[in-house]
């Protein structure tokens, strides 16, 4: 049989017939909707499963006759040596998407980071696990990494280096969450490992901000946070105050998450901690607030005055300790942060549920038993301890 020449392939049009390759036992080129277009088709019998497949090669003329001819070679050989081309294909195909674990991270660095508003935080992520992991898992496939390859990772740096430690837990926890998201893993090994490894001392213990006590909370908004043309930084710190968000939740706030007619302030899920929507509800005061900055800025509902953009990171702890100076509050608080312990310690004193607080707090739920049921994020019985709190510190 003779070989098929350019001239009759580009004369193919939709309706004829399939035209042999001639060179390759199987290899055909059936025609398109378009005239001097078609498929390679390889037609065999599958020596694994002795069934009739058929295999495409490509597209006519972006794969030559001559191309096609090569391929049906190289698989026809695959059939000689009792192999399916198809099976054989699909393998190394699955093999090349696989990501490693560098990769995997690199590709996490890179979704994450548009997020963070400080680049050091970035670069402090990545670097991390350049220093502590990629060495010994970088070329790891992501869905051959065992638990136990994550303590010994992390085994060496676990009680010496125990906030490093727990931060690169953290970050390989992230990137084997995403591998977990697109399908590479059953589960996320970082889950566990924490059984291969021993238990860390106060070392690794979070250090809290300083808080001031609760019952000091009001005179502090009466002598600081009160009267008129208040600024940019007294409306942005109240509004910290009654909503016990973190600063970087406050200092991102945008209008459109902003709902006046249900009074609800909705935060992104990748603005949030535990990279999970979170639902605010507003108190009178809050609200009373947010229409005190309305026109400041059409997007951020607390732009720094200067710029018009963002607040800086340390806006309102500049703002907690020019004022401190002015205060006779003992134990107050330097930092912004420290105003969630304080909101923490009164919801506790005036018995509101734990779930309640833990929630209005946004703390990720440790517990996955207890986590399993949570499938309400309280919101209106929320309302009302917000407001209870709201009508605390702003006495009328």
């Amino acid at each position: 049989m003779a070989v098929l020449t350019d001239t009759k392939a580009r004369a193919i049009k939709p309706g004829d017939g399939q035209i042999a390759h001639g060179g390759i036992t199987g290899l055909a080129l059936e025609p398109t909707v378009k005239k001097g277009h078609g498929k390679w088709i390889l037609r065999f019998v599958s020596p694994i499963s002795g069934k009739r497949r058929k295999m495409g090669l490509g597209s006519y003329p972006d794969v030559s006759i001559a191309k096609a001819g090569e391929l049906g070679r190289q698989y026809r050989e695959q059939l000689a040596n009792g192999l399916d081309p198809i099976d054989e294909k699909n393998v190394v195909s699955l093999e090349i998407k696989i990501p490693t674990f560098q990769t995997a991270a690199e590709l996490v660095h890179q979704e994450l980071l548009p997020s963070w508003r400080n680049e050091k935080h970035g670069c402090d992520w990545i670097n991390s696990l350049k220093m502590y992991v990629f060495k010994d898992l970088g070329s790891t496939p992501v869905t051959d990494v065992m638990p136990k390859d994550i303590a010994n990772v992390l085994r060496p740096i676990w009680l010496e280096k125990a906030e490093t430690a727990s931060r690169v837990k953290q970050r390989m926890h992230a990137v084997m969450g995403w591998a977990w998201a697109h399908g590479y893993v059953a589960a996320n090994p970082v889950d566990v490992v924490h059984h291969l490894l021993p238990k860390q001392g106060d070392a690794a213990r979070a250090e809290h901000q300083p808080a001031m006590p609760w019952q000091d909370v009001p005179k502090f908004v009466a002598e600081n946070l009160s009267g008129g043309n208040r600024s940019v930084s007294y409306n942005a710190l109240l509004f910290l105050i009654l909503t016990a968000a973190r600063s970087g939740e406050l200092r991102g706030a945008t209008w459109k998450e902003i709902d006046f007619h249900v009074a609800v302030w909705t935060i992104p899920a990748e603005r949030m901690k535990t990279s999970v929507i979170h639902r605010v509800p507003l108190s009178d005061a809050a609200i009373e607030i947010l229409k005190m900055q309305l026109g400041a800025h059409e997007e951020i509902i607390f732009p720094s005055p200067r710029a018009g953009v963002q607040l800086s990171d340390n806006a309102l702890t500049m703002f907690l300790r020019k004022h401190e100076a002015h205060s006779d509050i003992e134990g107050r608080s330097a930092t912004a942060h420290g105003f969630r312990s304080s909101f923490r310690d009164w919801a506790s004193n005036h018995q509101y549920p734990r779930d309640w607080a833990e929630r209005a707090l946004a703390h990720a739920i440790s517990n996955k038993v207890e986590a399993a049921y949570h499938r309400t994020d309280l919101l209106e019985q929320r309302r009302v301890m917000m407001q209870a709190w709201s009508d605390f510190i702003i006495k009328t």
